[in-house]
């Protein structure tokens, strides 16, 4: 079976190898387009593409696939190696681009999507971030049949994996990954054998994950801890949840809900103790957040009691306030 794939990051890459090492031939890797990154800005290629080039798999990183777009060269181009390529069928993950109608009818068998939750849950750019954010108890991988929708197809493959109370977006991640592999390997063999099974994914339980913003990462000290503390597991690594005092950005990497109720008059955001366990800041409906690993712009991410010793906080300081 000639399978095409398309991926960009190291999610996707996880499943390319696992296609790899199943045997299957890949004629041809869809990915992004180089992107600068790290401090020189210089131009790196993607996890994908390091991938495809290590095994000497032929490239396309087309700037975009609609061929009335803004680069309908790219799209032209990317049309002739794909049909040169004559593939039984396409994987999708993490990708990037939007496929047009063209691109989802081309293999005899349509392109098959690697997506990061158990659907119709958590459709759309950012399911492991909200998935976490939302205090969901698990989530999973659907292999679908893509259709021009936002991850809309029917259903062919479906996995649950529990979230441990521990996990961040990080974590998750990569063991989603690593299932995500397996369970590709295990529908394109069932593709072959004829016994893949589609079902349309049901109309109730739809909900959305929109991309992570980096405006989100500022911590309301308002909300709930416990709502805190997710957010903080959701966030880690990218954006991280930051909190600001005496106008320094502080980013919060971990943190323990403490069930206690802070006592009356104090602010939200206030540190309300600091002690062997870290800092204890006050949040809203009564509850206090322990923050234990820190980090200030340039720096580390540092436990508690080694942040403190660079950076002074107190009892009473209020933080997330202009000035604070």
């Amino acid at each position: 079976m000639r399978v095409v794939f398309a991926g960009t990051p190291e999610f996707a890459r996880v499943a390319l190898q696992a296609l790899l090492q199943a045997g299957f031939e890949v004629p041809l890797v869809l990915t992004q387009p180089d992107r600068p990154a790290g401090r020189g800005m210089k131009l790196q290629a993607s996890a994908v593409k390091q991938c495809a080039l290590a095994h000497g798999i032929a490239l396309a990183q087309p700037r975009s696939l609609r061929l009335d777009g803004k680069y309908p060269g790219d799209a032209a181009a990317a049309r002739e190696a794909l049909a040169a390529a004559r593939a039984d069928v396409m994987v999708v993950a993490a990708y990037g681009l939007i496929l047009p109608q063209w691109v989802l009818d081309l293999p005899r068998h349509g392109c098959l999507n690697i997506h990061a939750s158990l659907l119709p849950r958590w459709r759309g750019a950012a399911p492991i971030h909200r998935a976490i954010e939302a205090g969901d108890a698990e989530t999973g991988i659907t292999v679908m049949q893509m259709d021009a929708g936002l991850d809309t197809g029917a259903m062919l493959l479906r996995e649950a994996l529990p979230i441990a109370a521990d996990d961040t977006t990080g974590s998750l991640h990569d063991k989603l990954a690593a299932l995500g592999g397996r369970l590709i390997v295990r529908a394109l063999e069932a593709l072959r054998q004829g016994a893949l099974a589609a079902a349309p994914q049901p109309e109730h339980g739809v909900s959305h994950a929109r991309k992570i913003a980096k405006a989100e990462s500022l911590i309301d000290w308002s909300q709930p801890a416990a709502v805190i503390a997710r957010r903080v597991r959701a966030f880690d690594p990218f954006p991280g949840m930051h909190t600001v005092h005496a106008g320094t950005a502080i980013k919060v990497w971990a943190c323990q809900f403490d069930s206690c109720k802070h006592l009356p008059g104090k602010h939200c955001g206030q540190i309300l103790f600091i002690d062997d366990s870290g800092i204890g800041v006050v949040c809203g409906d009564a509850t206090v957040l322990v923050l234990t690993v820190l980090q200030r712009a340039g720096g580390q991410r540092l436990a508690a009691a080694q942040f403190l010793r660079g950076f002074a906080l107190a009892p009473g300081d209020v933080l997330g306030e202009p000035g604070a």
